[in-house]
């Protein structure tokens, strides 16, 4: 059974059909096809196409297909070319001639659109499902470690001491961005394409805005052509799920560097960890190298479908059957990234005795221009000095503490003996007390400020 074999005489190509075939992949689309055909049905009947015994008996196979597919009895036919083929031959076998009439008005253009809407939208809520988890998840083991200092870098070189749950909490907010990203995008998403039939509209007056309510959408397009065409949704969910992936390869570098013995501030779970084939003493930090390689599976899944969207005509063109798999793929990359990724952060433990060993003198450099500011000297000149003070300590061989006020003063009379306290780097850092800085009292709001967010 073909939907569109009316004016065709000879057999399609066996080749062409394995081509031309998508069901292996678009089955996954079962539940909103059908959920989409409910819909539809309603909305037939509203208008007097379909009777109410016509509507009931599609509603009870349909109800009787979407089980067949959750327990895995649903068998195919070798015509089925798509999910919404299989469907409507299942239907027909069930109630007989009355599935022929569903397809009232409606094209697989505005079905498919339709789908992957509806499949957008259940995906875009379980990743903001799994995205708050992993944001718990960053809370729980910042406030666990509220005060634990170390080194914070930049160039990867050491620069000023911050906190533990500082560095942790920076993650949180790049995660806040990508769940208001998607919650963003469900609005666009949620928007019905159902009723534009092929690409001119439907002539039979179904209430276009009844069934989009029905669908939890809130709003139709407003040109037929338009709806059967857009997957502007699709590349702005692949996006959105790019930039959680870029995140996470962020989260993971940084795992897999300081739970390397040279560093040795953390340790994941061993739950999260691998060994070696050759060298009995490895533990390897494969969950977050994995997560971090994964990145280049999603950002290409992406430029994919960019590429198949940039150079079509209008309306739909075969080409949008691209979309699925490169969707597909990343959805379920990524959904079990984030699972994985809440987990190893649960599992890590903290060294705080390694991460103070490596605090140096040095990340106070700032700390004594700003002394120097708090003088009266412009900072531009401040640096410039403190540049002094540093040479002259690698000169002298000794530390910045060890240098004597004498010495000081020769680089700028600003200096006095109470310059001492400044090598002291919870003072360092809880001076950095504005809103987003590292002090203890501002992580604290950083924590509470987050908790907000997720209605903790």
């Amino acid at each position: 059974m073909k939907l569109w074999g009316g004016r065709f005489t000879g057999e399609q190509n066996e080749l062409m059909k394995q081509f031309n075939d998508s069901f292996k992949f678009d089955r996954r689309l079962y539940a909103v096809d059908i959920q989409g055909s409910q819909a539809y049905a309603s909305a037939l009947h509203a208008v007097g196409l379909l009777s109410a015994q016509e509507l009931a008996s599609l509603r009870s196979g349909l109800h009787i297909i979407k089980d067949e597919f959750d327990t895995g009895k649903f068998e195919r036919n070798f015509g089925d070319e798509d999910i919404h083929t299989a469907v409507e031959r299942r239907l027909t076998e069930l109630i007989g001639d009355a599935a022929g009439k569903l397809h009232t008005g409606r094209s697989r253009n505005d079905q498919v659109a339709l789908d992957m809407r509806l499949y957008c939208m259940n995906e875009i809520s379980k990743t903001v499902s799994l995205l708050e988890t992993l944001q718990h998840s960053l809370i729980a083991q910042a406030e666990a470690n509220l005060s634990f200092m170390m080194p914070g870098f930049t160039h990867l070189q050491p620069a000023q001491p911050i906190l533990f749950s500082h560095w942790m909490m920076s993650f949180f907010w790049m995660f806040e961005r990508d769940r208001a990203r998607l919650n963003d995008a469900l609005k666009r998403t949620a928007v019905s394409p159902l009723g534009a039939g092929a690409l001119a509209g439907s002539p039979f007056g179904i209430d276009r805005e009844k069934i989009a309510a029905e669908l939890g959408m809130a709003a139709i397009f407003m040109n037929s052509m338009d709806a059967v065409s857009d997957r502007d949704f699709v590349a702005e969910f692949l996006f959105t799920l790019s930039m959680i992936a870029v995140h996470i390869s962020h989260l993971a570098e940084d795992i897999v560097l300081f739970s390397n013995p040279a560093f040795k501030y953390l340790q994941i779970g061993e739950a999260f960890s691998t060994g070696s084939s050759l060298m009995p003493q490895k533990r390897n930090p494969d969950a977050m190298e994995l997560a971090r390689g994964k990145t280049g599976r999603v950002i290409s899944s992406l430029f994919n479908v960019l590429i198949v969207l940039k150079g079509l005509p209008s309306t739909y063109n075969k080409d949008l059957q691209e979309d699925k798999q490169a969707l597909f793929d990343s959805v379920d990359t990524t959904e079990m990234v984030l699972s994985i990724i809440a987990g190893v952060i649960n599992s890590i433990e903290v060294f705080p005795e390694n991460m103070l060993a490596q605090l140096t003198e040095e990340m106070l450099a700032t700390d004594i221009a700003d002394y120097l500011v708090e003088h009266g000297v412009p900072f531009r000149e401040a640096h410039q000095k403190v540049g002094e003070v540093i040479k002259f300590a690698e000169e002298k061989d000794i530390s910045l503490s060890e240098i004597p006020v004498s010495a000081l003063n020769h680089i700028s009379s600003k200096f006095d003996a109470d310059v001492h306290k400044i090598f002291d780097f919870m003072r360092a850092i809880s001076k950095k007390d504005s809103v987003g800085g590292t002090a203890p009292q501002a992580v604290k709001k950083q924590i509470e400020m987050a908790k907000e967010k997720l209605g903790m």
